[in-house]
């Protein structure tokens, strides 16, 4: 699980963030202010973390500042302060990516993970999940050592689980994920459609995955044997 820490002195805000964030896999760290920031920072390993600008005792960009002289850990400001003067500032400190609010939360977690793989691009590179394996540079997909030919939807679909391994991923999330990269509507069916192709390429018997687990009534979660 991959650890952010939160730096928002809002409490409803920082309250609903770490609910959206947690149901996305991601364990949250709270912070309300730059020197309970500074403090937690150095104790933890992070993978990320979210700063806002404008703190009751000091400012992110005096957080950022300190994280970068600690450590590489990717940093995103997420701030009503959006303006030139501002974003500018931001990315001097060493900051990774600036996101005005309101922020569309799915955008959010995208930004995020981009964030931290160009932090890990070797781990980045290759994903792995029981005898399948997703060579992204090349954006090849194999099986036992031989190539598998995916289309383009399939490819998309078996990269969000293994983007997320471990983690329940609900129908409606998986629709919108092969949306985001089909030109025409992607029903219920569709993705019936997909998962069984899928399946029949990645797994060895189709008929009692072992890579993609149905969680009935909930959806489907990648899992490592």
């Amino acid at each position: 699980m991959q650890k952010v820490l939160l730096v928002e002195d809002d409490a409803e805000i920082a309250r609903n963030l770490t609910r959206f964030l947690e149901d996305e896999g991601w364990q949250v760290t709270y912070a309300a202010g730059q020197t309970e920031a500074l403090r937690i920072f150095p104790q933890m390993q992070f993978d990320c973390a979210l700063l806002d600008v404008s703190l009751p005792d000091g400012s992110g960009f005096a957080v950022c500042a300190a994280i970068k002289a600690q450590s590489d850990t990717p940093v995103i400001f997420l701030t009503a302060s959006a303006d030139e003067a501002c974003t500018v500032a931001g990315f001097e400190v060493g900051a990774d990516d600036y996101i005005g609010k309101p922020f569309r939360p799915r955008e959010l977690i995208a930004r995020m993970k981009n964030a931290v793989r160009r932090h890990n691009p070797v781990t980045a590179q290759l994903l792995r999940c029981g005898n399948v394996s997703i060579d992204q540079s090349r954006g090849v997909v194999m099986k036992n050592g031989a190539e598998l030919y995916l289309s383009a939807l399939e490819y998309r679909l078996l990269l969000v689980f293994f983007l997320n391994k471990g983690q329940l991923l609900s129908r409606d999330r998986l629709i919108d994920e092969l949306w985001s990269v089909s030109s025409e509507f992607v029903s219920d069916n569709t993705l019936n459609v997909y998962m069984k192709r899928l399946r029949e390429k990645i797994e060895d018997d189709p008929q009692s995955p072992r890579i993609i687990r149905t969680v009935r009534g909930m959806g489907y979660k990648a899992v490592d044997e």
